[in-house]
């Protein structure tokens, strides 16, 4: 008698690859990557192919997930030192051999022309949550100092290109992985209320600081107009705070319920600057009123609270300490994104998380999504 071999379907095999997901995460990103959807086809449906392009970068990040998905955190984290050390021996390759675009040295070509200060994003929260795993047990204050050392020396690199938005990308999830690590309120309470003072007399100074032939000696000038513009953008409405004033007209021009799909007459008339990217926020917000923005704004909230359960049910610091990184990296994007587009932060080159258009910062996204994607399947799968 012949014997029956059970061949079960492709999907049925696949099926395990896909246990121990989270399901309310990718429901939150489901959520988030409709919403960009709809916004990159009503404000780049007339811009070359930018819609279809953003929609093969989420098919491109939804791969990355998938893939780093299936590594356990473990084997992450034997690749913290080797992803590191060669995101830094990349930036010091851009400083010497780096390409050159519109005043800034931020890509290098090594066979394909990469930015390396995105690669650090994710090696430098990942740095150090390897370092402070090694120390669990045994910690001592030197290795917080340990820890800023590893921070600082991508952070200064990178702001030095210039590029003061992934500066402060990297900047905020390496010092997240540091304070959950426990670093001491003691030493957290002093810079916080030093950078509040140093805030309140900008604002009280601000005239006399931005005035005409008065440097900043600790910024670039570039970086200097952009905070004296944040201060008055009035003060220069067809140049320097045209981005800014646009912005906030396209925001307050939506009103509660918005102009309706594809009717923002600031975004089609092309009054609204880099529309499909660091500004769609303003053309999403000028369509979608402040119901779509209130939408938008419960569904990174969702995605981040997500985020951190996961980081305090991880089985190791590790895990708990690298989840809550790449946490915190969603919420800078967005905190940023939104701050500048509405007038309250400085415009920097910083995306909305799945809504603007950029193949470099979705790949990061699916990978942090992917992080967190295995910290969660570790956890179900200690579980049983």
């Amino acid at each position: 008698m012949a014997a029956v071999l059970d061949n079960p379907p492709l999907w049925r095999r696949a099926l395990p690859l896909f246990r121990g997901f989270d399901a309310l995460l990718a429901f939150a990103v489901l959520l988030l990557c409709g919403a960009g959807l709809l916004a990159m086809y009503s404000s780049g449906y007339d811009h070359g192919t930018r819609f279809v392009d953003h929609g093969r970068n989420m098919l491109l990040a939804g791969a990355i997930l998938f893939v780093v998905a299936q590594v356990p955190p473990q084997q992450l984290m034997k690749f913290a030192v080797p992803v590191y050390v060669v995101g830094v021996v990349l930036l010091l390759g851009v400083e010497f051999f780096g390409i050159t675009k519109k005043g800034a040295t931020r890509w290098i070509n090594v066979g394909v022309v990469i930015q390396p200060s995105e690669i650090l994003k994710i090696a430098t929260p990942l740095m150090l949550a390897w370092w402070f795993q090694r120390r669990e047990g045994h910690r001592q204050p030197f290795d917080f100092v340990v820890a800023f050392v590893l921070l600082a020396v991508p952070v200064l690199l990178i702001m030095h290109q210039p590029d003061l938005g992934t500066s402060i990308l990297v900047a905020a999830a390496g010092m997240s992985v540091i304070f959950f690590a426990g670093l001491p309120w003691r030493l957290v309470v002093p810079p916080v209320l030093l950078g509040a003072i140093g805030i309140g007399l900008l604002v009280w100074f601000s005239s006399d600081l931005c005035q005409d032939g008065v440097r900043w000696v600790v910024l670039r000038e570039y970086q200097q107009q952009r905070i004296c513009t944040l201060m008055d953008p009035t003060r220069d409405p067809l140049g320097k705070g045209f981005h800014i004033l646009q912005g906030m007209i396209a925001i307050g021009s939506g009103g509660v319920f918005g102009k309706g799909f594809m009717q923002g007459t600031q975004t089609h008339l092309e009054f609204i600057p880099e529309r499909t990217t660091d500004f769609i926020f303003a053309a999403y917000s000028e369509e979608f009123g402040l119901l779509g923005n209130g939408f938008l704004i419960l569904a990174f909230v969702f995605l981040i609270l997500r985020g951190l359960v996961i980081a305090l049910e991880a089985p190791t610091l590790f895990s708990r300490l690298l989840a809550g990184a790449v946490t915190l990296i969603f919420f800078t994007y967005a905190f940023v994104n939104m701050g500048m587009v509405s007038g309250m932060l400085p415009v920097v080159g910083v995306p909305l998380p799945f809504v603007s258009y950029g193949g470099t910062a979705m790949v990061t996204l699916g990978m942090g999504l992917g992080i967190l994607m295995s910290i969660a399947k570790s956890k179900r799968l200690l579980q049983t």
